[in-house]
């Protein structure tokens, strides 16, 4: 059974949603879920987390203890409890598919419903979207620090809580993680659970050689010995060794075999390792390495040319340590008036906090010939295009600057795509493996520059000409307006 999330959200939603219904304000209204900076100093991000999101959609309402506790606040009115004792969302979400490349400024989600529905859900859906698309973010960029190389999931005893590790493994499995040593989330979610053994199997054995024997017996066919327990060149991997050759001679070689090394100098270690496993003719055994990993390390280990294939990362993964938090944000951008949208715009000091106002979509513009990412155009919901037309596009605050797109050079695609309509779910969730494929496909859109993992290139996110000139508008507006008063 489903956790019911419905107080799940901050305090001043319900008091807002009062404050609405006490004043009949009962007009639809547009929200936009957006992030304004790429985590760890990135080129792009990752979405993930839609299928909680619907989830938590799916079970909105208000029990009977729910509405018990709220009463003994003394803050809510009878009236306004009886309207909450009978909630449920009636509105639409558009979103980008979990897997999907994102980046700053675009509507993640987009939420038209009645206020005080859109008001209720703004808080889990920053919690469950930022969360998750900070973690899968991460763990493509790990992944593409490892050039190939299978990256497993190994933070839950680090994760801040069950939830974050568990739906955190699945984020990473989403960014590119082969699977995870997380139980819990390899079941729910049907990805692959993955680990070896830990020091302490070694240290319950009279000695090394007899746990590493033992181990074998349990698991032939996959026998990955941690070699590190007591000297890694003296003894750990020697006695992996004579266990290998045992198993050979016993015409019981494992399909998958190996060593993992999980302190010291992995590049140095490895590398000495590699040279003796080789010399004893075990050239396809696995050199697996742990220990604080994460992309920049990896990356490190790689140009040291590390004799390493495969790695197991944590706690620099699950809880993206650079960069704790994703820092979405979710702001109105239209209310509802005789039938039309009017378009809302929050202003600030700081030019990359105002907000772009209206009814949007996203388009994406691929290069025909490489099919890369030549850029995203955010434009209002009604607003055409055709690739066979000249397409100009402009930096929506540097605006002189300017690129024309040549007819049948380019291809466009909507990336926001319907979910819930008049509150019913029109949207199955892939897998996560298939959303972990689909993912994979998204990141080779990008240009290498834009993955590198340090100063990567930008994706320029635009606005069309209706929507530039219409928050250019809103804009003048609130300026005359502001020297009038």
């Amino acid at each position: 059974m489903t956790e019911n999330l419905t107080l799940l959200t901050d305090f001043y939603e319900l008091t807002m949603m009062q404050g609405y219904f006490k004043n009949n304000v009962q007009e639809r209204v547009i929200f936009d879920a957006f992030y304004r900076t790429n985590p760890s100093g990135g080129g792009y991000a990752i979405c993930a987390g839609l299928d909680q999101v619907i989830e938590y959609i799916k079970g909105l309402h208000f029990d009977y203890d729910d509405i018990s506790y709220l009463r003994s606040l003394n803050v809510f009115d009878e009236d306004f409890l009886d309207y909450l004792a009978g909630f449920h969302f009636t509105g639409d979400i558009y979103a980008v598919p979990e897997g999907s490349v994102v980046f700053p400024m675009e509507p993640l989600v987009k939420v038209i419903a009645p206020i005080m529905e859109a008001q209720l859900v703004e808080t889990a859906i920053l919690n469950i979207i930022n969360h998750q698309s900070l973690i899968a973010t991460k763990a493509s960029r790990v992944c593409f620090a490892a050039r190939g190389d299978g990256v497993m999931e190994f933070g839950l005893r680090r994760a801040q809580g069950p939830d974050a590790g568990t739906l955190g493994a699945r984020a990473a499995v989403i960014g590119g993680c082969i699977g995870t040593s997380n139980v819990l989330c390899a079941k729910k979610f049907s990805v692959p659970a993955l680990g070896t053994h830990a020091h302490s199997w070694i240290m319950s054995f009279e000695d090394e050689l007899t746990a590493f024997r033992r181990y074998a017996q349990l698991y032939p066919s996959n026998t990955t010995l941690l070699v590190d327990t007591y000297d890694t060149i003296r003894s750990g991997v020697p006695n992996a060794i004579k266990v290998f050759h045992e198993l050979k001679e016993a015409g019981k070689m494992p399909q998958i075999y190996g060593i993992r090394l999980d302190s010291g100098d992995l590049a140095y270690l490895s590398k000495i390792a590699r040279k003796m496993l080789d010399a004893a003719g075990f050239t396809d055994a696995m050199i697996v390495a742990s220990s604080d990993l994460d992309e920049y390390l990896i990356d490190s280990l790689k140009t040291q040319g590390a004799a390493i294939n495969s790695w197991g990362v944590g706690t620099n993964l699950i809880t993206s340590k650079d960069c704790p938090a994703f820092g979405g944000v979710y702001k109105l951008a239209a209310i509802e008036k005789n039938g039309t949208f009017l378009p809302k715009i929050k202003l600030s000091d700081n030019t990359w906090k105002i907000t772009n106002p209206g009814n949007k979509t996203i388009h994406r513009i691929y290069d025909k010939s490489t099919g890369k990412i030549k850029a995203d155009l955010i434009s209002l919901v009604d607003e055409e295009f055709c690739e066979n037309e000249r397409l100009k596009l402009f930096d929506p605050v540097e605006t002189w600057k300017k690129l024309y797109l040549e007819p049948n050079t380019y291809t466009m695609k909507e990336i926001l795509i319907p979910i819930f309509q008049n509150g019913q779910c029109v949207y199955e969730s892939p897998s996560v493996m298939d959303i972990r494929n689909n993912c994979k496909a998204e990141l080779a859109t990008l240009w290498d520059e834009t993955k590198r993992l340090i100063n990567p290139h930008e994706v320029y996110v635009d606005l069309s000409d209706k929507l530039w000139h219409i928050k250019t508008q809103l804009l003048d507006s609130y300026n005359s307006n502001s020297v009038n008063e």
